[in-house]
């Protein structure tokens, strides 16, 4: 690392200071810290960490989210990742799930806790760290092409210090049937985990892929992870991302699609966990007829923050988008949604819909809903909507009018709400370990609104 580049250009952030201290500290036993490109990748996400900091409700794009919490404490990058069992991870488990399973446990690949079946000739699914000098070609054509680190200071942040994550590059007509699961865990309090992923699925390629976070409910830690997708022509991947950190953790999470012509690329992004979120997740559609789905759910209490950035680009003609989240705000928690469409200049015929609604179970609770549409064509069709609101009053004394309990009347109206989303999720396990996780969260109080 150029130090002297660095201290010139640094902000005095203590923050900041922290974290590239940490880099050069361990920077050595990073993984390709032998590989000359890669040492120039870190050395410049440095320089932009350094020079960006870290946002503040100042920026824009983080108006209704403050990352003091998050800089007020000093996370150490761990070197372990021994530190749990299978015990440990059985929890995390989707019952009845035939999958790849792949785990990660703060933020370094476990061997022993991982089982992978058995792939077709071709397929490669793999630590990115092992993948680094083996995959040399393919990973340095991909990493960092997608992720913006310039203009997104966690990406940048999680480029100087990525530790592991998952590599899959599907080779051409490559369809992996069962899905990959990957569990990342964490253990340690005071730790953090800077994961990254790259997907590249080859033309024709499809494969169905689940990233599940999960962490002690006690435990303060911090968990940065940047997915990257690239998808050929007529390539499809489903995406889910699982977010059931603890109590005390902070989840920030990036995933960067670039699709080409054809493709599909469909998102469910479930967040229940956590003390402080945030979700960004954008697609650039840059290939005549591809298509994307975004579904997003987040279910939240006490005094959580979940914030859901999406981007939709749609750069070609005759690209499809479609995009539902949904929010349950319950005790004094904060949901923000910040969905925008970009429409450009030469992408006739586009065709996008997207819509947010939110529901208040508290009085306390609060909605921040901003969808954004900027249209640079004239032959289009689009469509937003957003609705914040209570449970339906009618609907609440329909069922209370016929013996159900208000209390258990408000959580069957509630799981009505939240799962027309989760009905949209193929993976019948997953979708039914969600399903449990929400019931234990449905409002059980008769004496909150309405």
């Amino acid at each position: 690392m150029n130090s002297v580049a660095i201290k010139q250009n640094f902000p005095g952030d203590d923050a900041v200071a922290h974290y590239l201290a940490a880099f050069k500290r361990q920077r050595a036993a990073l993984p390709g810290s032998g590989i000359p490109w890669m040492q120039r990748l870190r050395d410049q996400a440095a320089s932009s960490f350094a020079r960006q900091g870290f946002p503040t409700p100042r920026h824009e794009e983080w108006k209704y989210s403050d990352t003091k919490p998050l800089q007020k404490q000093r996370f150490e990058l761990l070197a372990g990742g021994a530190g749990a069992a299978a015990k440990d991870t059985d929890a995390h488990r989707f019952e009845g799930l035939k999958a790849h399973r792949l785990v990660f446990v703060d933020g370094r690949f476990s061997v022993n806790l991982s089982s992978m079946r058995e792939l077709s000739a071709g397929a490669v699914v793999m630590p990115l760290s092992q993948a680094l000098p083996s995959h040399v070609d393919t990973v340095q054509s991909h990493l960092a092409h997608y992720a913006t680190m310039d203009t997104n200071a966690f990406v940048a942040l999680n480029t100087m210090l990525m530790s592991d994550g998952v590599f899959v590059h599907l080779p051409p007509g490559m369809i992996v049937e069962a899905p990959i699961h990957v569990l990342y865990l964490s253990t340690a309090d005071g730790g953090t985990s800077q994961l990254r992923n790259l997907v590249v699925a080859e033309r024709g390629a499809e494969a169905t892929i689940i990233e599940h976070y999960a962490g002690p409910a006690d435990s303060a830690y911090w968990t940065n992870t940047v997915t990257e997708i690239d998808l050929n022509g007529n390539a499809g991947i489903e995406h889910y991302k699982l977010e059931e950190e603890g109590d005390k953790a902070f989840h920030i999470a990036t995933v960067e699609v670039h699709q080409h012509r054809d493709s599909r690329f469909t998102s469910h992004n479930a967040a229940l966990g956590g003390r402080f979120v945030r979700n960004d997740i954008n697609t650039r559609l840059d290939g005549e007829n591809a298509q994307c789905a975004l579904n997003g759910l987040y279910v939240i209490k006490g005094r959580q923050h979940v914030d859901n950035h999406t981007r939709i680009e749609h750069v070609t003609p005759r690209t499809v988008s479609r995009e539902l989240y949904k929010g349950v705000m319950d005790g004094w928690s904060r949901g923000v949604f910040n969905g925008k469409v970009i429409v450009h200049k030469y992408a006739q015929l586009s065709d996008s819909e997207q819509a947010n609604h939110s529901l208040l179970l508290s009085p306390n609770a609060e909605a921040d809903p901003k969808p954004q549409l900027e249209i640079f064509a004239d032959d289009v069709k689009c469509a937003h909507g957003v609705t914040v609101g209570q449970l339906d009053a009618d609907a609440l004394y329909y069922l209370r009018s016929r013996g159900v309990p208000k209390a258990e009347a408000r959580g069957l109206l509630t799981f009505a709400f939240a799962n027309d989303v989760l009905t949209r999720m193929r993976i019948e396990p997953l979708r039914a370990h969600l399903e449990n996780l929400i019931r234990v969260r449905l409002p059980t109080r008769a004496t909150e609104l309405p």
